[in-house]
């Protein structure tokens, strides 16, 4: 057989495969769950997309009547009084206040449970201490804010009689409850990055004599911080938009302050103050919601952009 037909052969052999790879008839059922997943798909764009520019119109009316030094740059919050001010700053802080006592309680506490759960627990232990642990997660948050009301701050005002304690409310006890709320997060998300290290690093440790311990903090862990970040990231972006623990802890007060021991007014409390149809629509009073809520979004986007940008810098991969 000369060359060329042997390239014919090849040809047409290869003609009969696609055309026995491919359907005799076109599948609809495979068309429509296609379009079913596009759908699906499309819609959470689009949703986003609008709740984008729901945000977006608001804010260009507030802005028309406030402009936008005042409200970025302002240092006193008062949009409902007679002598209005919009300086946004005071109720930034508070939220920033919150969100950093959150993890402060939310960190050591997750990321020691995760490697507790993925390193040290016995099968039997892990299936009964995991699942107790995600019940914090089921836990209504207004329930979690009244637990902090009524025993987090007694208590915190008998383990420390020294602070100046104001009132009912403060930063640090509404931060410790939102903190124990997302303590599940950061603790299942880590569990989850530490047992997909390959078991071959550890034995390779193991091998040159390292201790549980070593392995943990110096294998595991560091193999693992792309997930582990990824699950800061998810708890810092879940307590800054806590809404119910910070309106029943933090208080109402709107104060440029970093004492824990103050009430202040956070983001997503003033929100769910206003916005309740007490106001008139379209008064600055109600784009103020708007402003609120587009700065919130803001600082959560560039926060995940820059948590992104750092996971996929410190990835491992692994075969």
């Amino acid at each position: 057989m000369t060359a060329p037909d042997v390239a014919v052969s090849s040809t047409q052999a290869g003609m009969i495969t696609r055309s026995r790879l491919a359907a005799a008839r076109p599948r609809y059922g495979e068309m429509v769950i296609k379009a079913f997943l596009f759908g699906c798909a499309a819609l959470s764009v689009g949703v986003t997309f609008a709740i984008v520019l729901s945000l977006l119109f608001g804010t260009l009316d507030f802005f028309r009547e406030v402009p936008v030094g005042d409200f970025l740059f302002g240092t006193e919050w008062a949009p409902s009084f007679a002598n209005a001010q919009f300086g946004v700053l005071p109720i930034v802080v508070g939220s920033l206040s919150v969100v950093f006592w959150a993890m402060v309680v939310a960190i050591p506490v997750g990321l020691l449970s995760a490697i507790y759960l993925a390193e040290y627990a016995p099968p039997l232990i892990r299936r009964v201490v995991k699942p107790t642990l995600e019940i914090l997660q089921g836990i209504p948050t207004v329930a979690i804010g009244l637990f902090a009301l009524a025993f987090l701050r007694p208590l915190a005002e008998d383990v420390f009689p020294f602070a100046s304690w104001s009132g009912p409310f403060s930063i640090g006890v509404a931060g410790v409850a939102v903190g124990l709320l997302i303590v599940p997060l950061v603790a299942s998300v880590s569990d989850d990055a530490m047992r997909a290290v390959p078991a071959s690093l550890r034995e390779g440790a193991y091998a040159l004599g390292a201790s549980k311990l070593k392995v943990s903090t110096r294998v595991v862990f560091p193999a693992a911080i792309s997930g582990i970040v990824a699950a800061f990231v998810l708890a810092v972006s879940r307590a800054i938009g806590e809404t119910m623990v910070v309106l029943l802890a933090a208080g109402a007060r709107p104060q440029l302050t970093l004492d824990p021991t103050k009430s202040v007014q956070v983001m997503t409390a003033y929100i769910g103050q206003t916005a309740t149809g007490d106001i008139s629509t379209g008064s600055v009073d109600y784009y103020t919601i708007f402003a609120v809520g587009s700065l919130l979004f803001v600082m959560t986007f560039a926060m995940n952009m820059v948590a992104v940008r750092f996971v996929r810098r410190f990835r491992e991969v692994y075969e």
